[in-house]
């Protein structure tokens, strides 16, 4: 069981490491430009890899930018069997990483608080 999580994770990794390169150097679909691959989770068989993006200008649509991701899976997929060498290739899902936005969300209102606290 260990050994199948590690395996997992493992491929997760690159498949991250990969999806970022390939999205920096190699598409030049401009929906796509400012997108940063967040993480990757695979299914227990390998067959699905759900992505998750976040956009490095957070104001940019996202609804575009998974667009150009959907448009460019296939030539993804392709790219990551081919330089992962993997046997079964997972499905590519993509998807909006929120935990930036409300990570910055979560900060503005604690500092708020803390504002409003000193100043009463």
């Amino acid at each position: 069981m260990q050994r199948e999580f590690s395996r997992s994770q493992r491929v997760e990794q690159q498949i991250q490491r990969t999806l970022g390169e390939l999205l920096l150097l190699e598409v030049k679909d401009p929906r796509v430009q400012g997108v940063s691959v967040s993480a990757v989770e695979v299914s227990r068989d390998l067959g699905v890899a759900q992505v998750w993006i976040s956009l490095l200008d957070p104001d940019d649509d996202p609804e575009e930018a998974l667009s150009g991701l959907r448009a460019a899976s296939g030539f993804l997929r392709a790219q990551v069997g081919k330089r992962l060498g993997l046997r079964r290739v997972p499905e590519l899902r993509f998807g909006r990483d929120t935990s930036i936005r409300r990570g910055s969300e979560i900060s503005r209102l604690i500092d708020e608080a803390r504002r409003r606290d000193s100043d009463g």
